[in-house]
C-alpha cells in the first residue's frame, strides 16, 4: 500500500479545550507533516467525525452538526490540512455501518463486557445498563480503523483495550475470510501513544472536561485564559508567597512542563521549591506561556469561523474522499466473504 496511514477522530463535542490539543491534535498535526528519509509524506491521514459513536452515550442530536463545525473549525486553526488530511463525519460515509455489523458476527458479548474501557466508562458515568451499540462501541472503532486499512493508530493509554479488540478483529476476518488475491484484507494496526496522552483539569481532577467546567478552551482569549488559570488549584500547603511548594503535586505547574521552555520549568521548580515564586506570579507566567502558544490558533480561528461555508464544503470533500476509499475495502471485503 506505500506509506502508512493513520486514522483518528473525535466525537463532536463543539470547541475544544487544552486537553483535546495535547493529547491529540498538536500529534495529528506532526503525523500529518512528518518526512521520511526521502523528504515524502510519511503518512497518509484521515481524521473522522464520530456521530455515531456519540450516540452511545446521548441521543440527543440537535446540535451535533454546530459542534462538528466548532470542532473542525479548531483542527484547522491547529494545523489540520484538508487537502493532505481528508475530514469527514463518519455518519456521512454508510461503508462504517456496513463494515459494523458484518465485524458484530466475529465476536462475543461477553468478550466485549470484559473490555476494561468500558468497566471504566460506566463507573464514570454512573450507569446502571448500557445499550447494545455502546457495548458495540470498539467494534464500530474498529470499523472506522479498518475501512481505511489504517497502520497506525495515535490513542491515549485507556484505548489500548479498544485497539486490541480491533487487532483481533482484523486477525478473525483473515482467517475465516482470506482474500483470494491476497490473502488478507486487513493489516493490524499498531498504536501510537502521545507523550503528553492526559492534562490534568484546572481543578486537580485526572483530565479535562467540559462538562465539569475545569478546562482552558483553544478559543479563549489571553484574558480569559488568564482567568482561568487564576482559578487552578496549586499546591494546598503553600499558602503564602514564601511557603515552600511541592511543584510535582501542582495543577499549574504541570501545564508549565507543557507549555514553558525547558530552562523556565527548571527555574520555577526551583523557585517555588525555596518559597521565592508565589502562585498568583506562576500563574501569571503560566497563563501568559499557554496564551503564546494559543495565538496563531486564535488568529486562524477567528478567519474561519467567519466562513463557516468554506468549512462545510471541507466536510463535503471529505467525505467524498472517503467514501471511494471505503468503497474501495467494502468490495475487497465482500469479495473474500463470496457476497459480491
Amino acid at each position: 500500500m506505500g506509506k502508512k496511514r493513520i486514522l483518528s477522530g473525535m466525537r463532536p463535542t463543539g470547541k475544544l479545550h487544552l486537553g483535546h490539543y495535547t493529547g491529540a491534535l498538536e500529534n495529528w498535526v506532526a503525523r500529518q507533516n512528518e518526512l521520511d528519509a526521502q523528504g515524502n509524506r510519511a503518512y497518509e491521514t484521515w481524521f473522522l467525525i464520530a456521530d455515531y459513536h456519540s450516540l452511545t452515550t446521548s441521543l440527543d442530536t440537535a446540535d451535533t452538526f454546530s459542534y462538528t463545525i466548532e470542532m473542525v473549525i479548531d483542527w484547522l486553526a491547529a494545523g489540520i490540512n484538508p487537502e493532505k488530511s481528508p475530514v469527514f463525519r463518519q455518519s456521512q460515509v454508510k461503508q462504517h455501518a456496513e463494515l459494523f455489523l458484518l465485524f458484530s458476527m466475529l465476536i462475543t458479548s461477553s468478550r466485549l463486557e470484559r473490555n476494561p474501557t468500558l468497566k471504566d466508562q460506566v463507573r464514570e458515568l454512573n450507569m446502571e445498563s448500557i445499550s447494545f451499540g455502546h457495548l458495540g462501541y470498539p467494534v464500530l472503532q474498529a470499523a472506522d480503523i479498518l475501512l481505511y486499512k489504517g497502520n497506525v493508530v495515535p490513542v491515549g493509554e485507556d484505548q489500548l483495550p479498544h485497539l486490541e479488540i480491533t487487532r483481533e478483529l482484523a486477525r478473525r476476518f483473515n482467517n475465516h475470510f482470506p482474500h483470494p488475491a491476497t490473502g488478507g484484507v486487513f493489516e493490524e494496526p499498531e498504536p501510537r501513544i502521545t507523550k503528553f496522552s492526559r492534562l490534568a483539569g484546572l481543578d486537580g481532577k485526572a483530565k479535562m472536561s467540559k462538562s465539569l467546567g475545569n478546562t482552558v478552551l483553544l478559543s479563549d482569549t489571553p484574558e480569559e485564559v488568564a482567568k482561568k488559570v487564576g482559578r487552578a488549584v496549586t499546591d494546598t500547603q503553600k499558602i503564602r508567597k514564601n511557603d515552600p511548594g511541592r511543584p510535582e503535586v501542582c495543577t499549574v505547574f504541570s501545564y508549565h512542563t507543557r507549555f514553558s521552555p525547558d530552562d523556565r520549568v527548571h527555574s520555577i521548580a526551583e523557585e517555588c521549591r525555596s518559597g521565592a515564586l508565589g502562585c498568583v506570579a506562576c500563574k501569571k507566567m503560566c497563563a501568559e506561556a499557554i496564551s503564546a502558544e494559543l495565538s496563531p490558533i486564535l488568529e486562524k480561528r477567528e478567519a474561519y469561523a467567519s466562513r463557516p461555508e468554506m468549512v462545510r464544503e471541507v466536510l463535503f470533500d471529505g467525505e467524498d474522499r472517503a467514501r471511494k476509499t471505503a468503497e474501495e475495502t467494502m468490495c475487497e471485503v465482500r469479495e473474500a466473504m463470496r457476497l459480491g
